[in-house]
């Protein structure tokens, strides 16, 4: 009885080994799902922005999302955040093309439906579009199925609307993330990114001027920053301009998230 029952607790141990290297990693390992709401600590008086004093930081590198480009360099990422439309988009791609400056726009099922003409812009003046998900919901309150849900029909249907045919970078609704959804979403082929220059720009009611968005910007400029904002912006839309040129003065130039070190070192 006893050799019987070694014997199948041997074979117990042989099929979960080997159901842990045939299934997909979100099926064969347990991944946490504690929420956590990305933060920094900002960028001040040259010093560098670091996420090292808060709980998250090891499952966001264990995943290979990213808040920083090569810091060694004086290199810049520009990222919009697109929910909606609120008629400042063509400005900012006004300047961007005037300036030669490249960006990403993360945008949602909503803009992807409202805003096909933008979304062909951007594409046709080289930019890159990334997923903000369909409906913009904490994702880690929902399945997985529900996520690759969300991020299959956003890039589905940006494919269809502009021809992109890949979709690399996601940033995830609210800056709201855990263990498992960077997971699954790291299966599908996404890096995660999220930023290390922002300011509280989302409130249409509560603009304050180009003048703040110029300093919010300027005061948190670093090596390898990548800089949120939100194009519902019309602060954002009136400075950007004098922020790029201002970056340039002080040596800065601005690249695209393809050509982020972390992206390259993973690219065959």
């Amino acid at each position: 009885m006893k050799a019987h029952c070694t014997r199948l607790l041997r074979t117990g141990v042989i099929l979960m080994l080997a159901l842990a290297f045939t299934l997909p990693l979100s099926a064969a390992v347990a991944y946490q799902d504690h929420p956590y709401h990305f933060g920094f600590k900002k960028s001040k008086n040259g010093q560098l922005p670091s996420i090292n004093e808060e709980g998250f930081k090891g499952i966001v590198d264990r995943h290979g999302a990213v808040f920083l480009g090569d810091t060694s360099k004086k290199e810049l990422y520009l990222t919009f955040d697109n929910g909606y439309e609120n008629g400042f988009t063509p400005a900012i791609l006004d300047t961007l093309q005037a300036k030669k400056v490249p960006a990403i726009f993360f945008v949602t099922g909503h803009y992807v439906k409202e805003q096909p003409e933008l979304l062909k812009r951007m594409t046709k003046e080289g930019h890159l579009i990334g997923n903000h998900s369909w409906s913009h919901p904490d994702m880690t309150t929902v399945p997985n199925e529900k996520i690759k849900e969300e991020l299959n029909r956003v890039k589905e249907a940006v494919s269809q609307v502009t021809g992109q045919a890949t979709m690399r970078y996601l940033r995830p609704p609210r800056g709201i993330f855990s263990d498992r959804t960077l997971a699954v979403s790291k299966e599908l082929g996404y890096t995660n990114v999220f930023w290390s220059v922002a300011y509280k720009d989302w409130d249409t009611k509560v603009q304050r001027g180009s003048r703040f968005a110029f300093d919010s910007v300027m005061g948190q400029l670093h090596p390898g920053a990548v800089i949120l904002l939100h194009s519902v912006s019309k602060d954002n839309a009136d400075a950007l301009g004098s922020i790029i040129d201002e970056a340039r003065k002080r040596g800065y130039e601005f690249k695209s998230l393809d050509q982020l070190p972390q992206h390259q070192q993973s690219s065959p």
